[in-house]
């Protein structure tokens, strides 16, 4: 398939130089998308039906076989040898069961090693005779060691898994999962599903993957082009609003503040009072006539703009054309016969720009937050009755600013800036957009995510245990409101795939404290891992712990409270051992990376070292952010945990 891509010849179909380049681009993109795997094979399973898919159901009638793969792979005549995962006769090969085999006769898993063919495995779903089986396979795939960077699950998705994949693209989905629940790759796979069942739509709308750091999307970056799919955008909410330089930050108080929906009617208050009602009449002056709009009916229009909602930008562009309108209403009354030309001209009237920069002034978004940070009466006077004066002290800032560029703004700010914006002029939206780690965004910052997916849907996914920042959601129906989909459709997931039995319990104790009422994760896995807890006495032995589990196969992480971190990495380095930032791929020289327990969210490693629990609650404005941060590191282990401490572990593992 590549191969006919690539010798494909453009020469005699292209009119011009524009069309041969747009075409190559495509040509281009083809092949990228048909680059073959090493490690990774072309199909994983095979569906035998009782019955041709489509056909009557009579007996007698043949069935069919069919390869189920990644993606969807022809031979030279056209004729399919590998159905895509996404299709939807390849659905029985994640939903069938003995108890509903969906007209499947034998479900077949491929084992692979390296890419080569190592083992296969049949379930006979439609034999009385059989019994149901746990598929060692899918148990093995599921146990595999972690090397690189996240990989598809498109062989081990589960039923339940599937059913939020394959959901439709008019709902948003909202999916609450413990650690190693599978919540990301869902997420990345409903992507794919989307982009498969709705190309054409999506092609023209976009889809973005929005993730709490770069770390986290460099992570997360391959499995997407695996599958095939090359054209969905990776972002941070941060990178998202950077309509200013961030060189600042703010206290723990102040970002609460900031972030708090209450801001958003403060900003909407602080732009339209830029409006004034006119009490000077508009006259223009065409050739010999003067036509004259008086004060009360310009102050009609503008209360008719004010009172139609709509964003501040297209009321001041609309504002000349209504006085426009006026003044050829008059002029139709006098006899004259005005086309669209006369009205455009009116609007551009000289009186007409003066008049409308008087009543609708332009509003710069940057400098109207500027302004409400270091203006202590402009804040109260649009704060009042919303905010606290204790509230307003606290996000004025102490020092004058001289302007947008000088201001040392924090990504609190950059959101109240595209907040803004979205008042003065509309957001484009995209067509699906997928929030991971979402239980850490602020009100505000769930407002800048929903704008972007007015028009479309989203797939948000997250924890409530796992929220590590002051203002972490408290209900997934609060958050959804504030992104605008009140009506989305809330998902849980239970069954942990990634995370050992021993570390899933012990990492669990926690949760009575940092998410009371949440349900524990229950490990699928049948090995329970190799979980330990050390008192130590240096950090030599915390080097000593990694060196122990170096001598095991796959990625290990060292994760510690971020001020420990330089300690950490001179300890190894005098050790002779090389290390990793969050993120980077592992290598076979170099598998141990050393994490800030700050960015530890999202990532996974085959072992895990935990340096002083006590010391990544401390590093946190709070006990409970503190221990949600604690839970967040401990669950990060697919394969095993040693948890090392000199000071006492906090009282909540106890």
């Amino acid at each position: 398939m590549r191969e006919d891509v690539e010798n494909l010849d453009i020469r005699d179909v292209t009119a011009n130089w524009v069309n041969a380049e747009v075409l190559s681009r495509q040509i281009e993109d083809r092949i990228k998308a048909l680059a073959d795997l090493s490690h990774t094979p072309l199909f994983f399973g095979r569906l035998d039906y009782l019955h041709a898919p489509g056909a009557e159901q009579a007996e007698g009638a043949e069935g069919e076989s069919f390869y189920i793969g990644r993606r969807h792979v022809h031979d030279a005549d056209g004729d399919p040898m590998v159905i895509d995962w996404r299709a939807p006769v390849s659905q029985p090969f994640y939903r069938a069961s003995k108890k509903d085999p969906m007209d499947v006769a034998l479900r077949r898993r491929f084992g692979y090693t390296g890419g080569d063919l190592t083992a296969y495995e049949d379930e006979r779903l439609s034999d009385p005779a059989e019994a149901a089986t746990t598929s060692k396979l899918l148990q093995q795939e599921i146990e595999r060691p972690r090397v690189g960077p996240m990989r598809d699950i498109v062989a081990t998705i589960q039923p339940e898994q599937d059913e939020i994949v394959r959901s439709g693209l008019s709902g948003t989905v909202c999916v609450q999962g413990g650690p190693g629940t599978g919540k990301t790759a869902v997420g990345l796979h409903r992507v794919a599903y989307l982009l498969y069942a709705h190309r054409e739509r999506l092609a023209r709308t976009g889809t973005l993957v929005i993730g709490p750091n770069a770390s986290f999307l460099h992570y997360i970056e391959q499995v997407l082009p695996a599958l095939g799919e090359l054209e969905v955008k990776q972002a941070t909410v941060d990178d998202l609003v950077a309509q200013v330089e961030v060189r600042g930050s703010d206290t723990a108080s102040a970002a609460v503040v900031k972030g708090d929906a209450r801001m958003a009617e403060v900003l909407r208050r602080a732009v339209h009072a830029h409006v004034t009602l006119p009490t000077e009449p508009v006259v223009v002056v065409r050739g010999s006539r003067r036509w004259r709009v008086p004060a009360y009916e310009l102050e009609e229009i503008v209360r008719q703009l004010k009172d139609r909602d709509i964003r501040y930008g297209a009321a001041r562009e609309a504002l000349p054309q209504r006085i426009a309108h006026a003044v050829l209403v008059q002029m139709e009354r006098a006899g004259e016969a005005p086309d669209d030309r006369v009205q455009d001209s009116v609007a551009r009237n000289s009186a007409v720009k003066a008049a409308v920069k008087a009543i609708w002034p332009p509003v710069d978004p940057a400098k109207l937050v500027l302004r409400l940070l270091t203006d202590t009466d402009f804040l109260a006077e649009h704060a009042d009755g919303i905010l606290d004066e204790d509230e307003q002290k606290e996000i004025l800032w102490a020092k004058p600013v001289r302007s947008v560029k000088s201001a040392r703004w924090s990504p609190a700010d950059a959101v109240l800036i595209d907040e803004a914006s979205d008042l003065v002029q509309r957001t484009h939206s995209l067509g699906h957009v997928v929030l991971d780690e979402a239980q850490d965004l602020s009100p505000m910052q769930y407002r800048a995510v929903g704008r972007r997916c007015t028009t479309g849907s989203a797939t948000v996914l997250g924890d409530l245990a796992q929220g590590t920042t002051p203002w972490a959601t408290r209900s997934w129906q609060e958050a959804l409101t504030h992104l605008g989909k009140s009506d989305a459709v809330v998902e849980e997931l239970t069954a942990g795939f990634r995370v050992p039995t021993d570390v899933i319990a012990y990492a669990s104790r926690l949760l009575p404290h940092i998410a009371p009422g949440l349900a524990p994760v229950a490990s699928v896995r049948e090995n329970p891992g190799f979980f330990e807890v050390r008192a130590i006495e240096a950090d030599r032995e915390v080097v000593a712990a990694c060196e122990e589990l170096l001598k095991q196969e796959g990625s290990i992480g060292l994760i510690a409270a971020d001020a420990r971190i330089p300690a950490l990495a001179e300890a190894l380095a005098a050790a002779g051992i090389g290390h990793l930032g969050p993120g980077e791929e592992t290598t076979r020289e170099t598998r141990l990376t050393l994490v800030p327990a700050s960015l530890a969210k999202g990532l996974e490693y085959d072992y895990v070292v935990l340096d002083e629990p006590r010391a990544v609650v401390d590093g946190e404005p709070d006990e409970r952010t503190g221990l949600r941060r604690l839970y967040v590191s401990l669950t990060r282990a697919v394969s095993g945990l040693i948890v090392t401490h000199a000071a006492p572990l906090p009282p909540q593992l106890d």
